[in-house]
């Protein structure tokens, strides 16, 4: 009987991990089908469009991914060597700007480094905002702390004897550098530079108001307007092809630095790299700190006295606000635990496999996760959007496209979160559950759960501020029957009533924290109960 019970416990991460392909594949394919019939071929235009997107897709992506990746390991690298007062603070401050919307970014940097901004008073030959300047600048106000902070926890699982270690040898800061934080940089930067430059290919919001012009853009803008402004299907279709092979020779490139999966040893894992730097000079370091602290502060700042400016009085007995703020709520909280619930199985499954040798069967899992970041939100939008045009009932559909397509592209960040947490759950309690018979959901609810959980509520809060925020889709699918905050905010702006779009990009920024919050206190108060 209890080998009955292993087996099922065997083949159910496969069975969950099947499903979650189906759901792909039955929300993906449908829209890829939809532009292809569509496209019969692609022109001189195309091809000439197509070619001047993807220059500019690839430099903006290149130097943003550069930019920030540099720069978060100098700043991870400061923050590990001092403790300081507020320090904690600070590194709640880091991840707030994976918080805030797009949309509410890049007004806070308008207003901040415009030519009527803060800045401009006391600089007036700033550079323009505008282009791939203003670009560089939103991508790296959003990216730059990403990268210092995945950078860091990947520094903080070096085990505590190596630092004790390299203590007792007086090792020099180059020599730790080399022989301690490398080894371990040298597996996480393939991945961290991955990501965000899927992130910076696919930018939309903010290509969408700092692109400046025809020679600022990007395929994902590109591929909105050739089917909101021409309504040419056969151009959108070409413009996503250029984006995904683009995408696909990035993937193949950061395979080759996969790192092999290892059983790690049972060392105490934690951050004891502080006790190395005491004799050494930390200007340098707080310097770092200090810049980047107002690099991502004075933005956030800019949103909260922009804001104020706002008629709250009358902003706040708004109907449509209220509205915007369910809907906005609604979306972005089924398309989380959506998320979670496909990626979760997805990742064990593929992890399992991975750990038994079973590499190619496990990327039959992973992969489709990776092949989200090439499908832009505009495409899958798009797709459903030529489906469902000629129905009228196209509106009513709507709201579940939206939840669904924000769930698939929160994936691979949701993955990303729970696949370190899992991989240490299966090198570690695999083998003593399968010796004991403990598997279904037993083993879940009593061994895997607790262990899970951090990971879990990190995963979902992430997945939760990206659809908070989204506008990509909500661009094609918003309409007077379904607001949100970001698209509230965009037609404000259309209207130019720009106080009340800075108004409400508080209440989505405030929104965004508050939530943020929130979650971290519920994962505080469960921790302190376990």
């Amino acid at each position: 009987m209890a080998s009955q019970h292993g087996s099922i416990g065997k083949n159910w991460p496969s069975a969950g991990a099947l499903l979650a392909l189906a759901v792909l594949a039955l929300i993906a394919l449908p829209a890829l089908v939809a532009l292809g019939w569509s496209s019969p071929g692609m022109g001189s235009t195309s091809a000439s469009l197509l070619w001047r997107a993807a220059s500019f897709t690839l430099l903006q992506a290149v130097l943003s991914t550069l930019i920030s990746v540099v720069l978060g390991v100098l700043l991870a690298r400061a923050l590990s060597r001092r403790q300081f007062f507020g320090r904690g603070f600070l590194l709640r401050l880091f991840a707030l700007p994976q918080g805030l919307p797009a949309l509410v970014a890049v007004l806070a940097l308008v207003s901040l480094y415009g030519r009527a901004g803060f800045i401009s008073r006391f600089w007036p030959e700033l550079p323009s905002i505008y282009g791939l300047n203003g670009i560089l600048l939103a991508h790296v106000f959003f990216n730059l702390p990403y990268a210092a902070l995945l950078t860091l926890i990947a520094l903080q699982q070096v085990p505590r004897e190596q630092w004790r270690l390299a203590q007792m040898l007086g090792m020099s800061e180059r020599a730790i550098f080399r022989v301690i934080e490398w080894p371990v940089l040298q597996n996480a930067l393939p991945g961290i530079a991955g990501l965000i430059f899927m992130l910076c290919v696919t930018s939309f919001t903010i290509v969408l108001t700092l692109g400046g012009g025809p020679a600022a853009t990007t395929l994902e803008l590109a591929i909105y307007q050739a089917l909101r402004f021409d309504y040419d299907p056969r151009l959108a279709l070409a413009l996503a092809m250029g984006q995904i092979g683009l995408c696909v020779l990035l993937l193949s490139f950061l395979a080759k630095f996969r790192p092999p999966f290892a059983e790690t040893a049972r060392l105490s894992l934690g951050p004891e790299r502080a006790s190395l730097s005491k004799s050494g000079n930390p200007v340098p370091d707080m310097i770092m700190i200090v810049l980047s602290a107002l690099f991502i502060l004075l933005p956030i700042l800019s949103v909260i006295l922009s804001g104020l400016t706002a008629d709250f009085s009358r902003l706040l007995t708004e109907r449509i606000l209220w509205r915007a703020i369910a809907t906005s709520g609604g979306i972005a909280f089924t398309a989380a635990l959506i998320a979670v619930l496909i990626a979760y199985p997805l990742a064990l499954a593929a992890i399992r496999l991975e750990s038994k040798g079973a590499v190619k069967q496990a990327r039959i899992f992973e992969a489709p996760v990776e092949l989200t970041l090439l499908l832009p939100p505009v495409l899958l939008g798009a797709g459903w959007f030529l489906i469902l045009m000629p129905s009228a009932s196209s509106v009513g559909y709507a709201p579940v496209l939206i939840v669904l397509i924000n769930a698939i592209m929160a994936l691979p960040f949701v993955y990303r979160s729970l696949a370190g947490s899992l991989r240490r759950l299966v090198a570690h309690e695999d083998p003593l559950c399968e010796s004991l018979g403990i598997s279904g959901w037993s083993r879940f609810s009593l061994i895997d759960w607790p262990i899970l959980k951090p990971a879990f509520r990190a995963a979902f809060t992430f997945a939760f501020l990206l659809s908070f925020g989204d506008f990509g889709v909500i661009a094609f699918f918003g309409s007077d029957s379904i607001v949100t905050l970001p698209f509230l905010i965009y037609q404000r702006l259309g209207s130019y009533r720009t106080d009340d779009a800075a108004g409400i990009a508080l209440v989505l920024a405030v929104f965004s924290i508050l939530m943020t919050q929130a979650f971290s206190a519920f994962g505080r108060k469960e921790h302190a109960h376990d």
